[in-house]
This record gives structure tokens, sequence and C-alpha cells, in this order.
């Protein structure tokens, strides 16, 4: 890479495209910030704003393939970005200059059928036929704060040169493409779900204040599981595990390139079936992927019972055929603590607590062996439905051995599965907790 950064914050520059980096500035209020990115963007006419009727439209009419980005609106958290490497990007310009882009900053009335993605990340690239068709996604992250071994500039010129291809190639290969949009889902737009009727509308308010007025990603996937653990459902393994990482399979991808194998990691369930560094996934499930998002949407739509997923790999000069051994509960490999969600969830099971796995110098002090539960309690809420372990008698620094019977719960990510998948608003569960060096017993609710 000719720019010294570290290349998940080069792609975050990418992006957002025609950013001024004053934007930024702590001295605006979040909605100013957001009207002078739309007077910006909108001046320089290079992005269609948050219109994809219009992006369609143009698409159709000059026969080029849409890139829609799918970014939230400004926040102070954001990285400072800097116009001046975007303009001078040699590979990945002349490539936006064959799409017709779109900047789409909030989630208000978008088409839930068509746009299916993680909305646990704080962007996601489409990039799609006028008529539809998705050629593939881009986009993706393991870790609130970790984009590095997920996504980079260089990976992103690949899945849009892919992206050509396939446009290229189309209608031939529609019917190849046709397991790349999703099925129907639980609303058809974001407003339209129970817990975000009543706030939001289709459309952002530009004669109040904007930026409350916007639907942020994250929002959808809380909205999502909301609506089955409100109406005393069970939270589908599919929605509360959605668009497994690689990792999960013990499979480690190159940001850099599509879907290219960098390690696999020991008896894990990609070496278990065959995958091997250097392997380029060709095929899977009989979709051609551009990028690690890719693979993830395939996985996502993969049941969570498990089973055999065809693969078709290049390795060197020859095309090999695999298939990857899922077995039942396959997802629960994954991490949910990282997610957005995982705010909700604390109010929801933990009654306001995050928890953190205890240090090995810890566990060997206290007696507790490996497989032995042990979460430090490292927060605790002091407000409202956040505050019921507070309320319960839990405190800050306690460790807890035991949740709802079970001593196995090595992570918070395993507390939350279990309890979600075990529970529904209104039962009580026991926690048996280390403080002081002695043990201590206490009830605490289970939440909407």
């Amino acid at each position: 890479m000719r720019i010294n950064a570290p290349p998940y914050r080069i792609l975050l520059i990418f992006i957002a495209v025609s950013f001024v980096t004053s934007l930024y500035s702590t001295a605006q209020t979040r909605d100013e910030m957001v009207r002078e990115d739309r007077k910006k963007i909108m001046k320089e006419g290079f992005w269609i704003y948050n219109d994809l009727p219009k992006a369609f439209a143009k698409a159709k009419q000059s026969g080029k393939p849409l890139l829609v980005v799918l970014r939230c609106i400004p926040c102070h958290e954001c990285v400072k970005l800097d116009d001046e490497l975007v303009d001078q990007d040699p590979v990945i310009r002349p490539l936006l200059n064959k799409f017709v882009c779109v900047r789409q900053v909030s989630t208000n009335g978008l088409d839930l059928k068509l746009f299916q993605y993680d909305t646990d990340q704080s962007f996601a690239v489409f990039i799609l036929n006028a008529d539809g068709t998705v050629y593939g996604r881009f986009g993706t992250r393991s870790h609130r704060t970790d984009w590095l071994g997920d996504v980079s500039l260089e990976g992103l010129a690949e899945a849009l040169k892919g992206g050509l291809e396939l446009h290229q190639n189309y209608p031939k290969n529609r019917n190849q493409l046709a397991g790349k949009r999703g099925g129907k889902p639980e609303f058809a737009s974001p407003e339209k779900y129970p817990s975000l009727a009543d706030k939001f509308t289709d459309q952002l308010n530009y004669t109040g204040d904007v930026a409350k007025s916007c639907i942020h990603c994250h929002q959808i996937g809380d909205a999502q599981r909301a609506y089955y653990w409100n109406s005393g459902k069970r939270i589908p393994e599919r929605v509360l595990f959605p668009f497994p990482h690689p990792k999960t399979l013990g499979l480690i991808l190159d940001p850099q390139q599509r879907a290219t194998v960098t390690s696999v990691l020991p008896e894990s369930i990609a070496a278990k079936s065959g995958l091997q560094s250097g392997d380029r996934i060709h095929l899977i499930d009989g979709q051609n992927p551009l990028s690690i998002a890719d693979v993830q949407w395939v996985l996502h739509q993969t049941p969570a019972i498990g089973g055999k997923l065809p693969l078709s790999i290049k390795r060197g000069n020859q095309v090999i055929n695999l298939e990857l051994n899922l077995p039942p509960a396959w997802r629960q490999g994954g991490d949910l603590s990282w997610r957005a969600t995982a705010w909700a969830y604390r109010r929801m099971v933990t009654g306001g607590m995050r928890l953190t796995p205890v240090k090995p110098q810890k566990r060997q002090q206290l007696n507790l062996g490996k497989k032995q539960m042990a979460l430090l309690v490292e927060h605790l809420g002091q407000y409202n439905a956040h505050a019921a372990a507070k309320r319960a008698g839990l405190r800050k620094g306690d460790i807890l051995i035991a949740y709802d019977g079970n001593t196995a719960l090595t992570t918070e990510s395993d507390l939350f599965a279990h309890s979600l998948q075990h529970h529904k608003p209104g039962d009580k569960v026991r926690i048996v907790a280390i403080r002081g060096g002695e043990k201590r017993e206490f009830t605490i609710p289970i939440q909407p």
C-alpha cells in the first residue's frame, strides 16, 4: 500500500468519500455535521446523496452497475478523513467512474428485502445491477474496534473489479447470482418494526433535528431481535448469531484479496474440511464471492443445524471441490459481546452487568479450572433497567461462577446465548458470585 496508514483506516477514508476533516471538529453539533455533509456531497455531485430511486433510474439509463455505500451519519467518534487521499488514489478512482455511486446515510425507508447485511457494521457496500440483482457485498468486522484483519483498500478494489466482471457477463449469469439475494424479512423497511414505528418515519427530517430522525444500522438488528423477544418468542439462532465471520470456522481470509485463504486454524472446521493456506474460494454454495462479506452472506443463509456446504476452490492450477462440514450449533462459536446489541443483551439477561473473563493468575488464586465459569463484573449499570443487578446486590468486582445453574459459561457471549435461548421476559435466574473469597447468591430478573 502506498499510504502509510492501517488498511481499515484507509477504507474508512474511501467509504466516506469527499468529507472534509473540519467536518469532524468536536465544536460542531451532530446535527450541524449532518447538514454540512449533505451540502458538500451534493455540491460536488459525484455521489448521489441518499436518493436510491434516483440512483437506480440513472443506472438503468446508463447501463452502469450501482455502488451503494450504507454509511452512518457522521459522529464525533469517526476517524478524521482526508479528501486528498481519495482523490489521488490511482486504483479506486478510475473504478468508481464505472459505477453509479450512491452514498446512503440513513436506513429510513430502506428496502430490507434487497439490502440485507450485518447491521452491526458502521458501513456496508453493495454492488448491484439496476434490476436489483446483487453482484456482491463488501465490508465486515469481527469486533467493534477491529477492522485491520477484515478489510482494506486493496480488497475493495478487488471486489469492485469482480463486480464489473459479473456485470459484463450479465444476464447470462443471472441464475448463479440469484442466491445473493435473501428471502422476505419480518418487515419491509426498518421503521415498520414495532420498536421503531412510533419513533421514526421513512424519511430524514431536515426541517428539525435531522440526526435524531435517522435510523442507524444497528437499530435494525436491535429491532429485529426485540420483535421476537418482546413477543415471547425464542430469538432464532440465525438472528442471534447473524453473518458468522469465517474465523468462526477457523478460516482466516486475506482482506486484500477476493476470498483467499491466509491461514487455517488447526483442528478447526475449515481444517477438517480440507482447506489450506493459499486456496482461493471460487464458489461457495454455488456463489462467486467477491469478498469476506460475500462468504459471510452464504454462511448467514446456511441453516443453524449445520450440514454440508459445497466449495469449489482454486489451488495453484487446480480446481478442487470440497465441502464445509458444519456441525450442529456451529454458529455459536461466534462472539456476540462486540456487537452494539450487546448493551441491550446486558439489560435483558445480566441486569446491566458487563462481564469479562477472569485472568489466569486470578483463576489459580481462586482454584477455578479452565472450563469453570469465572466472569468478572467489570461494569455495573446504575440506572433504570440497567441497574437490576445493582438492586439485586451485585457489585463491580464480583466474580460470577454460576448462572442459572450453569458453570460452563466461560464468556459473556456464552451467557447471552444460554439465557436468550432458554428464558423469556419475566423469568428470574440465580447467580452465584465470589466476593472477598466468599460465595454469595443473587437473583436477577430477565427483562424486556
